[in-house]
């Protein structure tokens, strides 16, 4: 079921490494036309599609005390699980966000970083086969340790689990939405959503379509598509690896799950631990078709000359997760949404508990960014401080780059505070003429 190829085999290693992207022209003219709707028709579009995509049955807004109601239902041990989750998340997050300085460049000129949380940020919460409260938490608390004032949550159809999670994290509304609909009604604004400075979380394929096209009004963190594990190890144990790629794998018949080893007999004994550890009766249902699915799609097993071809593999990749067996292999990735170390770094345990976020960039993206964080709720903001002093000291640099740039109103903007006359540039002096008796 799950394929082992040699790195040899440039095709098979590609097609097992290429980012899977799920956007398609279809989908985007759709999302866009929802979008164009809910931004010209604001509550009434809104609550069309929300009816006839979401199947929903009274208010948009969910009101508090529900909220409270709800998740008294949810099992203690539950709630237990979600508020030790949360002062995790909460621990990393409040050490991620930035601090403000002033530093003194020279004697007066000085620059200060303020940090300026986002007035209201909108966090979008899955619920496709089953709600995730698990991404409300990994949204809503960086939000909130950042300083955010309001925090908006839309997730379709939210269950007990959800609403407890919304009370653990200091969410302020929560509305029964989802798909293309509920973000272009955070982006734009309604009578009864707020528009909001930034979305964040992942989503289907309409979520993601509809963040690509808001993204020109209103801040993003980044596209999501299918999920993506990627393993690089000599040793095992191999059911603990087969484990890994199959929880991974389980999320979406588009996700991918690769291990990538020098060992060929590891190779050998995950594939077959895979295959049992997925036969009827293993107990995985709901999800056995579904790792089915997505590992004869899109997973494998690529058997490499060297842990080094491995690592250089994986750094080709940038996978949104990334396990790897030694210290010394970690200190080799550059290109990762998120790094595991070791056998016992589960990576399930960073989607729930570890306290790292599990709101990653997939297909590629973690060459230029990692996971969502803190610092992804605030702006940082410069103030500049001179005195006249201090300009004099910078001026003859300001004013002979200006010119050199071509831009003479930039240099006279200096030069009017240096008591120029009109901003002018001083004359250059003229040469002396020569008499007639030198020249004879």
């Amino acid at each position: 079921m799950i394929k082992i190829v040699f790195s040899t085999n440039r095709r098979a290693v590609d097609r097992l490494l290429s980012a899977t992207r799920i956007r398609d022209r279809a989908t985007d003219l759709r999302a866009a036309e929802i979008v164009a709707r809910v931004r010209r028709g604001g509550d009434a579009a809104l609550k069309r599609f929300a009816r006839e995509l979401d199947a929903l049955d009274g208010p948009l807004e969910v009101p508090r005390r529900a909220w409270e109601t709800r998740a008294r239902e949810l099992p203690p041990a539950v709630r237990a699980a979600i508020a030790s989750a949360a002062a995790h998340i909460r621990r990393v997050a409040r050490r991620q966000t930035p601090k403000g300085w002033r530093l003194n460049v020279a004697p007066g000129v000085s620059v200060e970083q303020r940090v300026i949380p986002l007035t209201r940020v909108g966090c979008y919460v899955p619920a496709g086969r089953y709600p995730l409260p698990s991404s409300l938490l990994m949204t809503a608390i960086p939000a909130r340790a950042a300083g955010v004032p309001e925090v908006i949550v839309a997730c379709p159809r939210p269950d007990a689990a959800v609403f407890a999670a919304a009370i653990e994290a200091g969410v302020d509304r929560l509305f029964r939405i989802g798909g293309a609909h509920a973000i272009a009604a955070l982006a734009y604004g309604t009578r009864t959503v707020p528009r909001v400075d930034k979305i964040v979380g992942p989503g289907n394929r309409w979520v993601s379509a509809a963040k690509s096209i808001v993204s020109a009004d209103c801040g993003i963190d980044f596209y999501a598509g299918p999920t993506e594990i990627l393993i690089v190890t000599a040793t095992g144990p191999a059911r603990w690896i087969a484990a890994d790629l199959i929880a991974q794998a389980e999320h979406d018949p588009d996700a991918r799950a690769v291990l990538v080893t020098p060992n060929r007999r590891l190779a050998g004994q995950v594939a077959r631990e895979v295959d049992r550890q997925l036969r009827p009766g293993r107990g995985l249902k709901p999800t056995p078709s579904i790792a089915l699915t997505s590992l004869s799609r899109h997973g494998g097993i690529i058997v490499c000359r060297s842990i080094g071809e491995a690592i250089d593999l994986a750094n080709l990749a940038a996978s949104e997760h990334l396990v790897v067996g030694t210290e010394a292999l970690a200190r080799r990735v550059w290109s990762a949404g998120a790094v595991f170390v070791g056998g016992w770094s589960a990576q399930v345990a960073g989607d729930y508990a570890i306290g790292s976020n599990h709101v990653l960039p997939t297909a590629g993206a973690a060459r230029f960014r990692g996971g969502l964080n803190a610092a992804d709720f605030v702006k940082l903001v410069s103030v500049q401080r001179l005195t006249r002093a201090g300009l004099g000291r910078i001026a003859k640099t300001v004013t002979t780059l200006a010119r050199a740039e071509g831009l003479e109103g930039h240099a006279r903007s200096i030069d009017v505070r240096e008591g120029k006359p009109k901003g002018l540039p001083p004359r250059k002096p003229r040469k002396p003429r020569k008499s007639r008796r030198s020249r004879n």
